[in-house]
């Protein structure tokens, strides 16, 4: 077959490969991505904001700061790592070997652990792709060509390590207690990384995040939006239960018969509200 062919037949295979298959979980999760990605750009704004506001050299100027601003803040209280970290967390001493290491991220049910010195400082980590790269080498010794050898050099590399530290991919990308649960997630984001070791000013692991506790924190979900809406319309009408209040998804839908008067106040305090999407406006004014 020759290059074209080949080209052709790839592009049709793609054309034709069947897409997934639509569930009811689909749409909630695209929705709740689109939410997070919007936290994480607003975190970067932020970011970009303060950085370029911060004075530059000169003996007043403020030290730098260590962890970015993020865009969660609620008030006095803001969402720390530490708040959402699970301790304690799994790890490898860098001694473990190959077929160990396997079998704790079978048991720990993760796709990647930090690997730890004899101090508990965490010197890299490793994960599925870096057991699946030696896997695949000892399970296919033979190099097969320039371009081959080439593609295949860091599986190469991978072949020879038969412990933690030899497998691991360093240096590793860790977040401490104190940072920001926004600027957390937009390490995870940057670095493209599921799960991340928390650390002390030593370096020594105290707990780990996942992408998943993060997007959790960061945007909260339709059961405490709907209370906080609930407690506004209390606070706003005499006789809440007349207006029947629903969220899916952060889309707060309201119906019933308002006071003409109190309407667009009220719709206007909801769309305030932490991680309303949107409000769908079914009332009937009085």
């Amino acid at each position: 077959m020759s290059d074209f062919e080949h080209s052709s037949a790839e592009k049709e295979a793609r054309r034709t490969m069947p897409d997934r298959p639509w569930t009811p979980l689909k749409e909630p999760r695209q929705d709740a991505l689109r939410r997070y990605l919007g936290v994480i750009a607003g975190a970067a704004s932020a970011r970009n904001a303060e950085e370029s506001e911060r004075p530059r050299g000169g003996e007043d100027s403020e030290p730098p700061v260590t962890a970015a601003p993020g865009a969660t803040a609620r008030g006095p209280d803001v969402l720390r790592v530490r708040d959402v970290m699970w301790v304690p967390a799994a790890s490898v001493p860098d001694d473990m070997p190959f077929l160990d290491v396997a079998h704790t991220l079978a048991r720990e049910q993760v796709s990647a652990v930090p690997v730890v010195d004899s101090d508990d400082q965490v010197i890299g980590v490793v994960s599925e792709s870096d057991l699946l790269a030696k896997a695949a080498v000892m399970a296919e010794p033979r190099r097969h060509g320039p371009v081959g050898r080439l593609w295949q050099h860091r599986l190469y590399d991978k072949s020879h390590g038969d412990t933690a530290a030899t497998l691991m991919t360093f240096p590793p990308v860790t977040v401490h207690p104190e940072q920001r649960v926004s600027d957390a997630a937009w390490t995870a984001a940057h670095a493209r990384l599921k799960r991340l070791p928390v650390t002390d000013h030593h370096g020594r692991l105290v707990g780990a995040v996942s992408r998943h506790d993060l997007l959790r924190a960061l945007i909260r979900d339709d059961a405490e939006i709907l209370a906080e809406v609930e407690s506004l319309v209390g606070r706003h009408l005499l006789g809440p239960r007349t207006l029947e209040v629903t969220v899916e998804n952060g889309v707060v839908t309201m119906a019933g018969k308002v006071d003409e008067a109190l309407v667009s106040e009220l719709l206007a305090s909801v769309r305030d509200i932490d991680d309303v999407v949107s409000v769908v406006d079914d009332t009937d004014a009085v």
